[in-house]
């Protein structure tokens, strides 16, 4: 049965078999040439290469033109990784285009909302509303909260971090965002969250920091003090974690951002993410992200700690050593050896956080730079802030 084949593989992938699963994977496509997930799954697998004759067969599927939309979109994108691999980047681009097209008319997305929802967080988290407020919430420092974009680094962090002894690395908790929506249900007043808030009193906002703790202890089995929190997309919610949890710890999870942008545009998602399925949607929400984001550095200094992927790739320690202090963690060596630590990773990137780190990923943009025009269009005042060795050549001095 297809579904179990594949369902198995995934469960050896999350704890780290990597074989196991690929065997798992091709048994199930042997059988089911035309099961487009699990030939995404296989693609997925980062450090995973397709066989020509594998290739052959994924092309042949795409044929059919009876093939339904979702599965037409793994193939797309399993096969722009198959290309990607033999370094073909033009034929993998145009797989990838296609998925991402295909994908992008499935998803309800509004870009003008995304930027009034931002607007609503920066105007309710104002210096002096959270001046107003010292002191407030549930005092334990047990979260450290990883957030970012997509395929931005959060996972090496978090595999970092559980590396050391008083940390325990979780996954992408739902949490945070339940309890702050919760402050908008059964209002009389209609308000809801973020702009309701303001009307919380100091012991509804300490208890609401205790509903937080208490969801997160279900994913928390190793007894220790400190756990991560790794979902990209809690950025948005750092002013009420201020506020329900004072003491938690907060990492931005940073990279170049043509490589964020082009790793989440090769990226299928499961769900969620409706923004990264068109190159100018992408570079759009990667302003707003950053717009958000300067907003918290200047309203709490020092609550975020920004950490580029680049400078973890090129001088490990010294950023591992900035993490430890930042979450007050003392200096332990497994840190340096995260990818020695086995637990159960379920992001993208779960085999490439098992290996020393590696640079290939760097600068990665470049293979595709002359498909990526709409992007660099969009991002343009953030790429020309850059050193000239980090922008595309059309913007270099």
């Amino acid at each position: 049965h297809p579904g179990a084949l594949s369902g198995l593989g995934h469960v050896l992938k999350t704890v780290g078999k990597q074989d196991e699963a690929i065997a798992s994977y091709r048994e199930c496509v042997r059988h089911n040439p035309n099961h487009g997930e699990t030939w995404w799954s296989l693609a997925n697998l980062k450090t995973f290469r397709f066989t020509d004759d594998e290739i052959a067969t994924m092309q042949a599927q795409l044929e059919d033109e009876h093939l339904p939309d979702e599965q037409r979109a793994n193939f797309e994108f399993a096969l722009g990784k198959a290309f990607e691999d033999a370094k073909d980047y033009e034929r993998a681009f145009s797989y990838y285009a296609q998925g991402n097209d295909n994908r992008r008319q499935r998803e309800n997305y509004d870009p003008v909302q995304t930027a009034d929802l931002h607007d609503r967080f920066i105007e309710t988290f104002s210096k002096e509303f959270l001046e107003a407020r010292p002191g407030t919430g549930n005092p334990s420092n047990a979260p450290i909260l990883i957030v970012g974009l997509p395929r931005s680094g959060s996972t090496l962090i978090e595999q970092i971090l559980a590396s050391h002894p008083d940390v325990e690395g979780t996954h992408e908790l739902p949490d945070l965002g339940r309890v702050a929506r919760s402050i908008g249900l059964g209002r009389e007043d209609r308000k809801s969250y973020p702009a309701a808030v303001a009307t919380l009193s100091d012991d509804q906002l300490r208890e609401l920091g205790t509903e937080y703790l208490r969801r997160a202890e279900r994913h928390r089995e190793l007894g220790r003090p400190r756990f991560t929190d790794k979902l990209p997309n809690n950025f948005v919610h750092v002013g009420f974690l201020h506020l329900i949890l004072p003491n938690a710890r907060v990492i931005n999870a940073r990279r170049h951002p043509l490589d964020s942008c082009l790793g989440s545009y090769k990226q299928l998602f499961a769900r969620g993410q409706p923004f990264t399925y068109d190159l100018y949607e992408l570079g759009e929400f990667y302003l707003e992200y950053q717009r958000v984001m300067d907003h918290w550095q200047e309203v709490l200094p020092g609550k975020v700690l920004d950490v580029q992927y680049e400078d973890t790739v090129s001088d490990l320690e010294t950023q591992v050593r900035r993490i430890l202090e930042h979450c007050d963690l003392p200096w332990n060596d497994a840190c340096l050896k995260f990818y020695e630590t086995d637990r159960a990773v379920k992001t993208a990137s779960s085999e490439q956080v098992r290996k020393p780190i590696y640079s290939s990923s760097v600068q990665h943009w470049r293979n595709y730079e002359q498909h990526l025009g709409p992007l660099i269009e969009v991002l343009e005042p953030l790429l020309e802030e850059l050193p000239a060795d980090w922008r595309p050549e059309s913007l270099k001095p």
